[in-house]
Parts: structure tokens; C-alpha cells; sequence
């Protein structure tokens, strides 16, 4: 292992979208077991030091590897299309009709299951373009396409956390 390999190489995985949860989660499991600044304690403050830097690392790596978004973009990244969000925000102009569309029944959406039913049919796209996403770098190795998909999903997710903040009112 070196620090600098990419996170699947570090985990023993192949570079594919499609991921065990599972699997991530042991294999994570295994190198902290391994890396641990605790397992190295009796070999001095440089050792523990190193230690740290792998532990580091090896979360790093887990915290992309676990999360399909996260694990999205860095595929892309290393395919060469990074998603560059804060400088690329461009979307087709019928996903931004269905933001905008979402964001209006959100605003007037008066009770739970209103708001519950919005958060169905956006978990639903979401889906729908995590599918998108998989068969574009899994299937076809066109990470440009993922990007696009991967950019899409930001904005999902972020009005998905408005959602559910506002189904965390209802809970109040």
C-alpha cells in the first residue's frame, strides 16, 4: 500500500461504480485494524505519527467509497471528467423546470404526507439517475455522461435535505 494510491487500490477494490456497502465497510474495517496509531504505540512518536497519516487516509478513502455520490465524482475525477461544481452548474433546461417545479410544491406542499409524497417521487429520480450514473461508468466508460449525472445528483440530494428538514418539522 502507498498513500498516494487511489482509493479502490487502497481498499482492494475495482475501480466500478457498482460497490458492495458491505464489503467497503469490512475492507475499511480491516485497514484500521492494520493502520491504527494505537498498534504502534511501543515503536515511538514517528511510527505513530505514520500510523496517523495512514489512518488518515484510509478514512478518507472510506468516507468516498461508502457514499455513491461521493464515489460517483471520484470515478469521474480519475477518468478524467472531473465534476467541477462550482464552476460548471450547467443543467438542461428540463431539469431545471422539474427543480423549479419541486421547489414550488415543496413551498406550497401544507401537510406531512404532501411533503412525504414529494420526497417519494424525488427519491425515485434520484434513483433513477444513481442507475444513470452506474451503466454510464460501469457499462459504457463514459465518465463525461457520469458527470453530467453526477452534477444532476447534487442538486437532488441538496433539495432532498430540504425535504427532510422540513418532514423534521412535522416531527416537532
Amino acid at each position: 500500500m502507498k498513500l498516494d494510491d487511489d482509493d479502490f487500490t487502497l481498499f482492494g477494490l475495482p475501480q466500478r461504480f457498482a460497490l458492495e456497502r458491505a464489503e467497503v465497510d469490512q475492507r475499511w474495517r480491516s485497514l484500521q485494524a492494520q493502520v491504527h496509531p494505537d498498534r504502534f504505540s511501543a515503536q515511538g512518536a514517528a511510527s505513530q505519527r505514520l500510523a496517523m497519516q495512514w489512518a488518515v487516509r484510509v478514512n478518507q478513502a472510506y468516507q468516498r467509497l461508502k457514499d455513491p455520490l461521493a464515489r460517483a465524482a471520484y470515478l469521474c475525477e480519475l477518468r478524467g471528467a472531473p465534476i467541477n461544481a462550482e464552476r460548471n452548474t450547467a443543467m438542461p433546461v428540463s431539469f431545471l423546470a422539474q427543480q423549479m417545479h419541486w421547489r414550488e410544491a415543496l413551498d406550497e406542499a401544507e401537510d406531512e404526507p404532501a411533503v412525504q409524497s414529494l420526497d417519494d417521487a424525488v427519491a425515485a429520480r434520484e434513483a433513477e439517475l444513481l442507475d444513470d450514473v452506474a451503466r454510464a461508468l460501469d457499462e459504457r466508460n463514459d465518465a463525461a455522461a457520469a458527470a453530467d449525472k453526477v452534477r444532476a445528483l447534487m442538486f437532488v440530494h441538496r433539495f432532498r435535505v430540504d425535504v427532510n428538514r422540513r418532514l423534521e418539522q412535522f416531527d416537532l
